[in-house]
């Protein structure tokens, strides 16, 4: 039976309900110094604000050697009743230093595996995706290295691999390595960020695999993308690929949560559904918060 694993458990995947797809509670990265997500009292206040906009569900995409916090989400996942999805995997290299990389050596699909079956460090919270990361446009060895070993750990629990997409490029590269060189299926593989590269062929080749397509997070102020995203989402749902969407927030900083006064999760149900019911219609725009979720993050798991 198929299951999505969260931090309390596995659970039946009609019960994650209304689902950010793709967000952060706690990160931390030299990359991003000063703005770290790091407060439980904040992370908790996010999800009370999620919950109380219509929100019963988060997948977390931090993944290994970025602050996850794993032994915090089980207290905040009960305190708020929201369900959280935590991530194994590896972002770039520039998130990690050169001793954390050489360390893990050859390792990775082991440890991926070993937190997606066993559990992370310490805390017993169990995974539920592998998160990596491709470059601007292309493919680097640390996203080769990292893929590889992502695939060869689907292949030994089923769990999905979601892709960040360096400003949404490189879909057609990963899917390629991903899928074609290493046999995970398509509607294994969960696409991040297209919104911030909203070029409808590429949107559409992807699809046609079978994958993921996550329009994740309000644009940063750089992208300036918000605006092509209903059009976007339209046109992949005339083309017939409505039942291949999903929808997340992406908050990585701490100024980006709505508590801090940043848009935050709750924006993902108060401006984006609304917005998007306008193009595509209620109907529409709840199989992407519900169904589609339900099924992107449930595996038999091995």
């Amino acid at each position: 039976m198929s299951t999505v694993r969260t931090v309390l458990g596995d659970v039946r995947p009609e019960d994650l309900g209304v689902c950010d797809a793709h967000d952060h509670l706690f990160l931390r990265s030299a990359a991003l110094s000063g703005q770290e997500l790091d407060e439980a009292t904040a992370a908790r206040a996010e999800l009370s604000a999620f919950r109380a906009a219509g929100g019963a569900s988060v997948v977390q995409w931090t993944p290994y050697g970025m602050g996850r916090r794993a032994a915090d989400l089980p207290l905040l996942s009960r305190t708020t009743g929201v369900h959280l999805v935590c991530a194994t995997g590896l972002h770039q290299a520039a998130h990690y230093t050169p001793e954390l990389l050489d360390g893990l050596g050859g390792r990775l699909a082991g440890v991926f595996v070993a937190e997606l079956t066993e559990g992370i460090g310490t805390s017993g919270v169990r995974a539920g995706l592998i998160k990596v990361a491709g470059g601007f446009h292309g493919l680097d060895a640390h996203a080769r290295r990292t893929m590889t070993a992502a695939a060869e750990a689907h292949h030994a629990t089923g769990a999905p691999i979601a892709v960040h997409l360096e400003l949404g490029t490189g879909a057609l590269d990963v899917l390629d390595l991903l899928c074609g060189e290493s046999g995970v299926p398509g509607d294994r593989v969960i696409l991040g960020h297209l919104n911030r590269s909203p070029d409808l062929l590429v949107q559409r080749q992807a699809a046609a695999s079978g994958c993921w397509l996550a329009f994740d997070g309000p644009s940063r102020a750089h992208h300036a993308t918000d605006w092509r995203m209903p059009d976007a989402v339209r046109a992949l749902a005339e083309a017939g690929f409505g039942d291949r969407l999903l929808l997340g927030g992406d908050t990585v900083v701490a100024g980006a949560r709505s508590v801090d006064g940043g848009p935050g999760m709750p924006y993902l149900l108060r401006r984006i559904r609304p917005r998007l019911e306008e193009e595509l219609g209620a109907e529409q725009v709840r199989r992407v918060l519900v169904d589609n979720p339900a099924r992107a993050f449930a595996v038999d798991w091995r």
